[in-house]
């Protein structure tokens, strides 16, 4: 069976794979990153109490759903499992300024981070493992951003 029907047949793959967007060949942190944009616009209309309280649900699951992908599909950290970016994303956009504007800084701050790993996330990238490891180098990754939006947000916002 091909990765796409694997994908589309489970609902622990759907969410892992975000929604799909974990499929593209080539780049797929970025478009699960992108995939979590129309979500959070819509978190973001919410109060900040009832936001941090999805991110953190969404983290807590996130930990079991990505361990869960892995383990079915036997690899470690399957680079379409992508729901660590969704978190991750929605963690750097934490009390952010509203505008697209932000969105497109959240969004380049964050993959800077997942990409270039800096201490400590290379690593907790390297060394933990399971769905805790898949899910907390990129939670690593969203609180950098997250400190450099709210020093932006302080004197551009």
């Amino acid at each position: 069976m091909s990765l796409a029907k694997t994908v589309f047949k489970s609902p622990v793959h759907l969410l892992a794979f975000g929604f799909g967007s974990g499929l593209v060949p080539f780049a797929p942190g970025t478009f699960g990153t992108l995939a979590a944009i129309p979500l959070y616009w819509i978190l973001s209309l919410f109060p900040l109490w009832f936001y941090l309280l999805v991110v953190l649900v969404a983290a807590i699951v996130g930990i079991w759903l990505c361990g869960e992908s892995a383990k079915r599909l036997g690899v470690h950290d399957h680079s379409g499992i992508v729901w660590d970016e969704f978190v991750g994303f929605w963690i750097t956009m934490i009390a952010a300024p509203s505008g697209l504007i932000w969105i497109l800084v959240g969004f380049v701050l964050f993959r800077i981070f997942d990409i270039w790993k800096p201490w400590p996330i290379y690593i907790v990238d390297d060394k933990v493992h399971g769905g805790f490891g898949i899910m907390l180098d990129d939670m690593i990754a969203g609180a950098y951003a997250v400190m450099i939006m709210q020093v932006l947000a302080l004197f551009f916002g």
